[in-house]
Parts: structure tokens; C-alpha cells; sequence
């Protein structure tokens, strides 16, 4: 199934007229329904026309019969999947008018939308990363309930380097990776390439590129709208990966354990500092990422995950919603923009990272996360064009865990925890603490790879914070043992 073909492509609204292309192709095969980025001269970095185009397609899908699964992926030939959202369009924010700060948030507001979309579509929802996956790119992707990598895969959330945070989800996806590796990857906006996006449970398949083609027939011919049904499918494309790899990879096994024991802490400073008495090759590469990042951004991001990590899914969005007109009506976003993608410069922030106790948690990052007062632009109050306090969304779904976790993605030390003491099916009250290593995959391997359909709702006073591990019966995850066994010898070394 080649992806260049001509398209008959069917939009929800049609594409913006004063388009010079169609950067949004929308394709049906058979019951697959195909969304395919097309501007490859931005790297298919999302602007409002595509987020416009793309929203509509994927309602009008979602209520569809004759649609039983989505996926979106970029052109073929293209480099980049989806290289983050158009920020430089927001850099007319800067001149404070009233109509340039209101035309920024638009994108936002439609830019999360879209975001939270992706995560409570009724219809199995795929994306595709083969290339450059960043930002909003990230968006569009890590919330559906089956994220495929491939060699080709580049991930980053590079926005503490614009002046900018982990946005788009950021607040829920991250906090919930193994350990403190969210964290870290938030404030440091380090890459991760090819199957290390899975082994870091961003995606959730490592399929290689070649198999493709054939996966995308396979998926064109399944009648039914099942998400196992689809996690099967895309199982038996994924590439086996061997225990070495799990515990070998960029940032594992003794990495990944200085990052839980440097990024534990709740202030920039603390991390800072237990960098420094780290003292070890990784630790001096990674405190020269943060010294180059935004200092302000750096303790907006750190804040905005922890308390990402305690938010459903809804109330994330609306956090960052208002952190965002924070970084609008600050200095640090329009420097990082200009310096960093038109300029191509050195960011001249301000406060400077050696100033970084100048930066006060109360005074200055406490905004952030409050409802700001009317914005006042050229001496004149724009009550009007303020964002909403609530964001609204396409449907009022939410969820404290993706209940599609435990189905497609591999377990995280969380679940391990859960396992070993007994504790991973709610209400039963069964509380038997597993002393075997052998007794805890046995667990995993007879129990993961189910949906947990009782972790969403609309009532999130009755939502479950935790996933139900106990539906899966055997599915033969791959990556499954490995992946457990990974965790058992690095966290659990009392296990026989």
C-alpha cells in the first residue's frame, strides 16, 4: 500500500483555499482510514489549517460504521513525522495587542483539543512515527492507544529550549513513564531514537519500516473496530527486542537509575546539585542541557509535572491552557522562539541560569498555575479576548490512566510494585506479597494485555486512579518478560 499515490481525499470542512497544497491528506482504504501529514518543507509541523482540517476528519470518522480503525502518519518520503506545532506563528503575541495574543491562544485551544481528542476516541486510534516525532507531533500521537516506533523514529519534547514547557499532555503522558525518566526527559529535552521510543514506553510497537506496507493492508482488512482485535494485528509485526536491549539501552540500567535517584526532587536546585555530586560522564552531559535550556522553564516544567502526575486527563490540558498565557506574557518564549528557530542563535534568557534562585517559586512559578488577572495590552484591559478559564473539549471523557495501558503498552515499575504486593486488581482486596521473581512474570505474563474500560468516565470524583491489571489472560506482549525482568533486577534485588 504505497502512501504517495494521488489521493481522494474528503475533508469534514475542505481545505483551506489559500492553501498552495493539501497539508492534510485524507485517505480510506478499504476499513482503514488513512490521515497523512503533508508539509514536508516544515518538517509537517502542525499549523491552525491542519489542526482545522484534522479535527473535523477525525469526528466525522469516529460515528462512522464503515470506519474501523485511524491512523496517522506523515507522506511517504517525508523525513518528519510532525516536528512539533507552528510556534513561530505565536510570535505575533509579542507585540501585547489584543488581537495577536488572542489569535495565539486560538491555536492552543484548537491545538489541545485535538490533543485530548486523540485520547477518547470510541474508534482505535494508531499513529504512525516513522521520522521526526516532536512536540506537537507528540500530541497527536502519544495519547492514542497504539503508538508505533521505527527505525526511523527521532522523539523529543524540546520546549524548556524556546522558553516554553512540555505541553500538548505533557502534564499526564511524562509523570507516568517508569520513574523519573518523564521528568527528565521534560527538562531536558534529550532525543531518543529508533526502539529506544519504545523501551521508554512512548510507543507502544517497534515495527521496522519495511513492514509497513503490509501491516497497513493487514489493518485495511480487519472488519472490526476492537482495540484487541487491532493490538494483535500490529503484534505480529513488532520486532522481538532481547533482554540485553532492555537493559543496555541509552538510558538504562545504571542510567536509568541515576535518573531516579538525580530527578527525584521538587526544586530545579536540588536536581542541580545531585547532578553535581553525581559526578559521572552522564551527570556533566546532562547538566549542560539544562544549562542551555530556559531557567524560568525549567521550574514551570518541573512544577507542571508533579502536579501532572496527581491531574486526569481533562485537567491537565486546562493547566497548561493557563501556563500557557503565562509564557505569552513573559520574555523567555519569544526569545527562544526568535534565537532558536528564525535566528538560529544562543538564547539570551532572562534570569540566566547561574540566577536561577532569583526565579521564586511563590512570586514568579505560582502564576503560572492560577488564573491570570485581565492581560494588559498598550495600557488597555482585553477581558474579551482572555481564554476561557475551562477549556472546553469534543467530548467531556477523561481518565486518571490510559485505559488502554495495560492492553498495548508494556508495564511500567508502578505496575511491578502493584503486582508484588497484590494489589493490582481494585476492590478485590486481595493483599498476597509475591517473594519470587519468577512468581511476578508468571503474574504479568497470564495477566497484562487487556482494556481497562472502567478507568474512563465523565464523573471524576468516581474515576479509578489506577489500572485494573488482571483482563489480559495471556495476550503475549512482546517486550513483556523482558521488561519485567528488567525491572525486577533493577528496583526489586530482594526478589529471589
Amino acid at each position: 500500500m504505497a502512501l504517495h499515490r494521488a489521493p481522494n481525499s474528503g475533508y469534514a470542512n475542505g481545505p483551506d483555499p489559500n492553501c498552495d497544497s493539501l497539508h492534510v491528506i485524507a485517505r480510506r482504504e478499504a476499513n482503514l482510514r488513512l490521515l497523512l501529514l503533508n508539509r514536508p518543507q516544515a518538517l509537517n509541523a502542525l499549523s491552525t489549517n491542519m489542526i482545522h482540517l484534522i479535527t473535523p476528519q477525525l469526528e466525522v470518522w469516529n460515528e462512522s460504521d464503515a470506519a474501523k480503525s485511524i491512523l496517522v502518519t506523515s507522506i511517504e518520503g517525508s523525513r518528519s513525522f510532525c516536528a512539533g506545532g507552528d510556534v513561530k506563528a505565536m510570535l505575533g503575541a509579542r507585540s501585547q495587542k489584543a488581537t495577536d495574543y488572542a489569535l495565539a491562544m486560538k491555536f492552543i485551544e484548537s491545538e489541545y483539543r485535538l490533543n485530548h481528542l486523540t485520547g477518547t476516541l470510541k474508534k482505535p486510534y494508531i499513529s504512525l512515527m516513522n521520522g521526526i516525532a516532536m512536540g506537537g507531533g507528540i500530541g497527536i500521537s502519544v495519547h492514542a492507544p497504539f503508538r508505533i516506533a521505527t527505525e526511523n523514529t527521532l522523539f523529543s519534547m524540546p520546549e524548556t529550549g524556546i522558553g516554553l514547557f512540555p505541553d500538548v499532555g505533557g502534564s499526564f503522558f511524562l509523570p507516568r513513564l517508569d520513574g523519573e525518566l518523564g521528568t527528565f526527559l521534560g527538562l531536558t529535552s534529550h532525543r531518543l531514537q529508533g526502539a529506544e521510543v519504545f523501551l521508554a514506553g512512548i510507543a507502544t510497537h517497534y515495527i521496522p519500516s519495511k513492514r509497513i506496507p503490509s501491516l497497513l493492508e493487514v489493518l485495511a482488512d480487519i472488519e472490526s473496530d476492537d482495540l484487541t482485535d487491532i493490538n494483535m494485528a500490529l503484534e505480529k509485526f513488532s520486532e522481538p527486542l532481547k533482554q540485553e536491549v532492555f537493559n543496555s539501552w541509552s538510558l538504562g540500567g545504571e542510567v536509568a537509575a541515576a535518573i531516579d535517584k538525580t530527578f527525584k526532587f521538587n526544586t530545579v536546585e536540588e536536581i542541580v546539585g545531585a547532578l553535581e555530586n553525581e559526578n559521572s560522564e552522564w551527570s556533566a552531559k546532562t547538566l549542560e542541557e539544562l544549562k542551555s535550556v530556559s531557567p524560568t522553564s525549567l521550574k514551570v516544567t518541573l512544577e507542571q509535572l508533579r502536579r501532572g502526575k496527581n491531574l486526569d486527563f481533562a485537567s491537565c490540558f486546562r493547566m497548561e491552557y493557563r501556563m500557557v498565557q503565562g509564557c505569552l506574557q513573559g520574555k523567555d518564549f519569544f526569545e527562544g522562539v526568535s534565537a532558536r528557530l528564525v535566528e538560529k542563535r544562543v538564547a539570551n534568557w532572562s534570569p540566566k541560569f547561574d540566577q536561577l534562585s532569583s526565579i521564586s517559586h511563590d512570586e514568579i512559578i505560582e502564576k503560572y498555575f492560577t488564573p491570570f488577572q485581565p492581560m494588559t495590552v498598550k495600557k488597555r484591559a482585553v477581558n474579551s479576548t482572555l481564554p476561557k478559564e475551562n477549556l472546553e473539549f469534543t467530548s467531556d471523557l477523561t481518565f486518571f490512566e490510559y485505559p488502554h495501558r495495560t492492553m498495548s503498552g508494556l508495564p511500567t515499575d508502578r505496575d511491578v510494585e502493584a503486582v508484588i504486593s497484590g494489589k493490582y486488581r481494585r476492590g478485590s482486596g486481595q493483599s498476597i506479597t509475591l517473594t519470587k521473581k519468577q512468581d511476578v512474570v508468571n503474574t504479568f505474563l497470564s495477566r497484562w494485555g487487556g482494556y481497562d474500560p472502567g478507568l474512563i468516565g465523565t464523573d471524576v470524583s468516581k474515576l479509578p486512579r489506577t489500572s485494573n491489571i488482571d483482563y489480559g489472560h495471556g495476550k503475549g506482549k512482546k517486550g513483556l518478560r523482558e521488561k519485567v525482568t528488567t525491572l525486577l533486577d533493577r528496583r526489586q534485588p530482594q526478589l529471589q
